[in-house]
């Protein structure tokens, strides 16, 4: 199995990664598209020239990579996406060759968190509106994807993820509860900057609490994508 999952920034995409390669039947890769993303769209993210030497910035690589047979000895394949990376240029038709999950989370978490580490984010950049497009695509081609909210896997981590699990047709593992502190084999380059908490982390952290208060254009920001967060909630997987 190709287990595409796709999530915007600061939604529990490297956790998910991490419970995944934590299995002995799937090996992982971290947002493949990211090089191809900036050499296409010029922006100067934390540790960019990094990226750039890390990955291919052609797409076409990239989907080759993705989609081609695997020669180790696991069974499964998990890609860690950022929807915001599908920009117009990139292809899309591969996703249709896959299976697709989409990881949500309440915008004005996201907004909150990324906005701590990234100045003046704009809607592009946060992923809703990607996500809620490639789903429409798989859905206009008559094909099933699960959404996922990840405020029920922080809930109940085993719950949810068993759920995850029966809905794509694997069989849970509990090593996907916990892992070691530290780096990943399958971290992306970027993860000095952004990993820090998920380093320090042995497995999903507890229950959130009230959402973050926003003003000013942080709310605006998280205003905006109420909308396309609650088309994909309305279809999530409830476990």
């Amino acid at each position: 199995m190709k287990l595409a999952v796709w999530s915007g920034p600061r939604n529990l995409s490297t956790a998910m990664m991490y419970a995944f390669a934590n299995r002995a039947d799937f090996t992982a890769v971290d947002e493949p598209f990211y090089a191809a993303y900036l050499e296409k769209t010029g922006l100067a993210h934390p540790m960019r020239n990094e990226i750039l030497a890390s990955q291919p910035t052609d797409p076409a690589q990239v989907v080759e990579a993705l989609t081609r047979g695997q020669s180790d000895e696991t069974t499964h394949h998990y890609q860690k996406h950022m929807a915001q990376h599908m920009i117009p240029g990139m292809p899309r038709d591969w996703i249709e060759t896959v299976t697709n999950v989409f990881l949500i989370r309440h915008p004005a978490r996201v907004v909150a968190s990324f906005t701590a580490k990234y100045d003046d984010p704009t809607l592009a950049d946060i992923g809703f509106v990607q996500q809620v497009e490639l789903y429409e695509q798989l859905a206009a081609r008559g094909q099933s994807a699960v959404v996922i909210d990840s405020a029920d896997i922080r809930q109940s981590p085993e719950n949810a993820l068993r759920a995850l699990c029966a809905e794509v047709g694997l069989a849970f593992d509990p090593a996907m509860l916990a892992w070691d502190m530290g780096p990943k084999p399958c971290d992306g380059a970027w993860a000095p900057h952004w990993y820090g908490s998920v380093h320090a982390s042995t497995g999903f952290a507890g229950a959130e609490g009230p959402l973050p208060k926003l003003s000013g254009p942080a709310a605006a920001l998280a205003e905006a994508a109420m909308p396309y967060y609650e088309t994909l909630s309305a279809v999530a997987l409830r476990p």
